[in-house]
């Protein structure tokens, strides 16, 4: 090739990915770096940013120590997610291992199981706010006919897990945890991967279907598990939407659905305090980078990868 046509096949390239290089400066590095800025400044969008060094970052250390809203929502957040994650990660592969079975009726199974994953956050959540109403919901309806009492969900502050009954959190990990299919559609490729004479050899051996299980895909499904567990801890911690539509954007009942993204989001465009609110994103982002960091340094105990030499 020419001197004359590399140059034009390079002009070529650089035209082809000049709208997604536009889209990246403008719509993430640019304000990637001016959230940096602005976390150093007092400003409320209305007038220009004006700098004051740490004290946003020093206003967020006294509202963690005092118990403040921010304090508030990490509970909440960090409830969320702990509960949320380890419990879409097993309720998926109990799933994909169901659906891996031969049996008739299988596509219509797995499309059905799917289906959640794919519907609109905000029709979900209008749904489940109807399914968990205390007083006419299906959930209550049928819990009362058992005899299992009526928790009051979406309107209740209390917590299952701390000696309480269901409430707002617990509702929205019932909720989380509907719309694991996108979970189960990875692990069931994964599974479709695994040599299946690993399991002929295991059988040959007397293993039963539990030891197969737990000696064979578990470990071999565990890459797929790390992925599912960094990805699903990261969209649990910046879950917004749908508690911005079931909480009516204020995190009620008294703040038991106020997680960090939303405690942000009101900081920055209800109470103008977009440099406060900067800080807060930086931390939030410290926060997520701190715990994927965690989960990679504990993965190399846990996750096996298939010809990988120990």
């Amino acid at each position: 090739m020419s001197h004359r046509n590399a140059r034009q096949a390079t002009l070529c390239g650089w035209g082809f990915i000049s709208p997604w290089l536009l889209g990246f400066f403008s719509l993430t590095l640019f304000p990637f770096v001016a959230s940096l800025y602005y976390s150093f400044c007092r400003y409320d969008l209305l007038s220009p940013p004006r700098w004051v060094g740490g004290e946003n970052y020093r206003q967020l250390a006294d509202e963690l120590v005092s118990g403040g809203p921010l304090a508030h929502a990490l509970w909440n957040t960090g409830y969320f997610a702990l509960v949320s994650v380890p419990l879409s990660i097993a309720l998926g592969i109990g799933l994909a291992v169901m659906l891996s079975w031969p049996v008739r009726g299988q596509p219509l199974f797995r499309t059905l199981l799917y289906l959640p994953s794919v519907l609109p956050i905000l029709a979900t959540a209008i749904l489940w706010q109807w399914l968990f109403d205390p007083r006419q919901g299906f959930v209550n309806h049928t819990l009362g006919l058992l005899g299992l009492g009526q928790p009051g969900w979406f309107t209740s502050v209390e917590e299952l897990l701390v000696g309480g009954t269901p409430g707002s959190k617990d509702a929205l990990i019932l909720m989380a945890l509907w719309s694991t299919g996108n979970f189960m559609v990875i692990y069931l490729a994964a599974l479709g991967d695994i040599p299946r004479s690993l399991y002929e050899a295991a059988q040959l051996d007397g293993a039963s279907r539990w030891r197969q299980f737990w000696h064979i895909t578990l470990p071999l499904l565990s890459p797929v598990i790390f992925f599912n567990l960094v990805m699903g801890t990261i969209q649990a911690i910046q879950t917004f939407t749908q508690i911005y539509v079931l909480s009516a954007g204020q995190g009620d009942p008294d703040r038991s659905l106020l997680v960090v993204s939303l405690h942000l989001f009101l900081t920055a465009f209800q109470d103008l305090r977009m440099g406060y609110a900067s800080a807060m994103a930086w931390l939030l982002f410290v926060l997520v980078m701190g715990i994927t960091w965690l989960l990679f340094r504990t993965a190399r105990r846990w996750v096996f990868y298939q010809g990988a030499v120990r």
